[in-house]
């Protein structure tokens, strides 16, 4: 498309397609689609392509279709071969030829089954259709407005949602939820009189497999059919949603399902009917489940109206403590979304002890690609070693956060109408990565990383160089200038960007540091504090428990400790805060120089684009540090053994 960045798939990602000859064997419309992308590439680059057999360098057959997502790839005696038994598969399988590039076509390769490790690998994009007089268009949006609303109503030129469908097979992602979490009136009624306008963004999605869901509000009942209760034990209640449902499904016949917050931030929830989450999950489960559907239920329950001066109560309890009991109790076809941090997406947490504790529930992970708290897409914070880390961690003991994401992978989307989709340029790292990593949560970031700047800036070892250097470390880098230790927070409330120390400190909202003159650093031992350690199994509740086992980089998460701690590193607390404040910002100012390097390698307008992203990160982390190191300077007493200048 004219003017819209093309992200991981220009076109010189499929010559090494477009130049051969290639075969595709079966029928249906992702299998249509298929032939389409080939036909397009082999019209520009001057290859054929055919579904008459006879001699060929790339096979891509459908044999069968069963519905499942797999493939298997092989080379050898000159043609490369791809086979799938469900069509979603042969979609895959063609995008991985994509991926390999002239790689596909080289070496002879042993038959090798690919198949995804989570069923579901969804977005959520928080998209209003009306503009919110608070969160705007797109809620934590930091790349322009909605990609699939416009004044109010669907975008009537719906080619970009096809596009972004498109890059998302690419990276194998199969779902999209299409409006905010936070539903509000006019969200609402996508349910009911406006499901036609949701059925042109499914239609838009479908051709590259992408199942559409839609957020709803637990209340519809009484908002939008005139009901007196959304009590989910109340037979005309459960009704009312069966035939709502249904009325769905006659106008998107592969719809996904429901994605419903409740009982969270003000959101309305069973709690107002004395029943449980599971009562008001599996009320839903009920309506989708004759229809193929589920219910993706967020666990993102808590006290937003804290006492800061209640030591006792924590936020980061909650979601253990309301869902925990209720294991077992959910739907086959409810899954239980979960945060993969207990507080919100900060950039150090840990991971949340409720993924572990509910084996008799399907959870779903969700990670958010929208960086709220890891700087707005301004600044450049390259997530995949964080996600990484969360998915390979052994919650349990024994198996890992990935293989317990039974109901999938989610992450809040980064993506807007940008003409770059994701306002930074270097942000749409972060998309293709989250895809990768929930097709296989055990890869390896870096080489994803590898492969999205191959794809995307095209071959070139200066350039490639050049760009790991600048995103590899980069999500290390923002920790070092921002929040230190794992305790989070210290934004500007509100909007989250930028420093603000005390911010949230006398709050509600259940986010503290409790920094005096002797330490910081939240207690949440079982010995002194809240407890909250002792809700992971082991050996992380005893890890936890002590600040003398406990990880130097959850250290203030987990214990309140005196400035004059010693770490690991050999270094006190209150020399790691100032140390890392200015090394963050040096590591800004190198990259930025990087980048500044690659001007004559890089399209001008994408140049220009990141390097002025620069220029605001740079300002903002020098913000950050020099008003984080003056706090805790002011705080403590204790100088920079160093000498740098604190105000």
């Amino acid at each position: 498309m004219q003017g819209v960045d093309p992200a991981w798939l220009p076109e010189g990602a499929f010559r090494p397609i477009g130049t051969r000859r290639t075969l595709i064997r079966g029928s249906g419309p992702l299998v249509d689609t298929v032939y389409g992308e080939v036909a397009e590439a082999c019209e520009r680059f001057g290859g054929s392509v055919s579904r008459e057999s006879g001699s060929y360098d790339l096979v891509l057959e459908l044999d069968g279709d069963d519905g499942s997502e797999g493939f298997v790839y092989e080379r050898g005696d000159g043609c490369t071969t791809v086979t799938a038994s469900g069509a979603r598969g042969l979609l895959y399988g063609f995008f991985h030829v994509v991926r390999l590039g002239e790689t596909a076509f080289l070496d002879d390769v042993r038959r090798a089954s690919h198949r995804p490790e989570a069923a579901l690998r969804m977005l959520d994009h928080w998209d209003n259709v009306a503009v919110h007089p608070v969160m705007g268009q797109v809620e934590r949006g930091y790349a322009g407005g909605s990609l699939f609303w416009e004044d109010g109503r669907a975008r009537g030129d719906l080619e970009r949602v096809r596009a972004y469908g498109r890059l998302l097979a690419a990276c194998g992602i199969n779902a999209v939820a299409v409006n905010n979490v936070n539903v509000h009136a006019t969200e609402a009624r996508l349910l009911t009189d406006r499901i036609g306008e949701v059925a042109q963004i499914a239609g838009a999605l479908r051709p590259y497999g992408i199942r559409t869901h839609l957020s709803v509000t637990f209340a519809a009942p009484v908002v939008l059919g005139g009901l007196g209760s959304a009590d989910p034990l109340e037979e005309s209640v459960r009704v009312w949603w069966a035939e709502a449902t249904a009325r769905v499904y006659a106008a998107i016949p592969d719809f996904g399902g429901f994605v419903v917050k409740a009982d969270s931030e003000g959101q309305p929830g069973p709690f107002a009917y004395g029943r449980s989450h599971a009562d008001g999950a599996n009320m839903l489960a009920a309506a989708l489940a004759p229809h193929g559907g589920t219910v993706h239920w967020r666990a993102f329950v808590y006290n937003h109206h804290q006492d800061w001066r209640d030591r006792s109560t924590d936020r980061a309890r909650a979601a253990y403590d309301h869902f925990v009991p209720l294991d077992g109790e959910f739907a086959d076809n409810a899954v239980l979304q979960v945060k993969h941090g207990p507080m919100d997406f900060q950039v150090r947490e840990p991971v949340s002890p409720l993924i572990g504790a509910m084996p008799g529930t399907r959870l779903a992970v969700e990670l958010q690609a929208t960086q709220e708290y890891t700087g707005q897409q301004r600044h450049v914070c390259w997530l995949g070693p964080m996600w990484s880390e969360v998915l390979r961690f052994g919650i349990d003991g024994e198996s890992s956060v990935g293989a317990l994401a039974r109901g999938g992978l989610v992450a809040v989307a980064n993506v807007g109408d940008d003409p770059f989709w994701t306002g930074h340029p270097l942000a749409q790292a972060n998309l293709y990565t989250f895809g990768r990593l929930a097709w296989d949560p055990n890869a390896d970031p870096h080489h994803v990383l590898d492969e999205w700047i191959r794809l995307t800036f095209g071959p070139g070892p200066g350039l490639s160089a050049g760009l790991r250097s600048i995103l590899d470390g980069s999500w290390r880098t923002y920790e070092k200038y921002t929040a230190p230790l794992g305790v989070g927070f210290m934004v500007q409330p509100g909007h989250h960007y930028g420093p603000s120390v005390d911010g949230y400190e006398y709050s509600p909202w259940g986010t503290y540091h409790f920094a005096d003159r002797d330490g910081v650093g939240v207690d949440r031992s079982v010995a002194s504090g809240t407890g909250y350690a002792g809700q992971y199994a082991k050996p992380w509740a005893d890890v936890y428990e002590s600040s003398l086992s406990c990880p130097d980089e959850l250290l203030l998460f987990f214990h309140h400790v005196s400035y004059g701690h010693m770490l690991r590193s050999g270094k006190t607390v209150i020399q790691h805060i100032y140390d890392t404040h200015f090394e963050g910002v040096a590591e800004v100012e190198a990259a930025r120089e990087r980048w500044a390097s690659l001007v004559d390698l890089v399209d001008p307008a994408r140049h220009a684009r990141v390097a002025e992203r620069f220029e605001e990160q740079l300002r903002s982390a020098r913000e950050w540090r020099d008003q984080v190191n003056s706090y805790f300077f002011r705080k403590s007493g204790v100088a920079d053994e160093r000498g740098r200048t604190l105000y």
